[in-house]
């Protein structure tokens, strides 16, 4: 009798190394340190990557090339909103110092979880200072290549 490899199936807790990059290079890439872990169907990655992974075998390392907007959807310019410096000294550090590019974690609305935006520009005029911040996933709008190697299924 031999024994069939575990394959991933909605809801497997998975042990993996993976890789996101678009154009510009790699978002996140964890074959150089320790693999990550994660759930499928619990929103750690888009429901577009997740379903690339189902159906592979444990041991599987496979590279995907998704198109433009497919893996986190198209950039959304609604997504890219203004916060008074006022907002921002009261949510955290009064001391921070922003630079374009930064990323910046934000508490959501129930406290619960977080969410992130990057800081594109800065104004100062008669309504007073602030940072323009893009709530975009990084890759929106993107083609992304996604590569990943499944160590384990539970």
């Amino acid at each position: 009798m031999t024994a069939t490899l575990a394959s991933v199936q909605p809801g497997s807790f998975l042990t993996l190394h993976y890789r996101m990059a678009g154009p510009a290079g790699d978002v996140i890439n964890t074959f150089e340190g320790k693999p990550a872990t994660l759930t499928l169907g619990t929103g750690e990655l888009s429901p577009a990557l997740e379903a690339y992974l189902l159906g592979l075998a444990e041991g599987s390392r496979v590279t995907f090339e998704l198109a433009a907007g497919e893996a986190f959807g198209e950039r959304n310019p609604d997504m890219q909103q203004w916060l008074a410096r006022q907002e921002l000294i009261d949510m955290g550090d009064a001391a921070e110092q922003y630079q374009v590019g930064d990323v910046v974690q934000f508490p959501t609305p129930d406290g619960q979880g977080k969410f992130a935006g990057s800081v594109q520009q800065f104004r100062s005029d008669e309504k007073g200072d602030a940072v323009l911040f893009d709530f975009n996933h990084p890759l929106a709008g993107q083609p992304v290549t996604f590569e990943v190697h499944v160590i384990g299924i539970l």
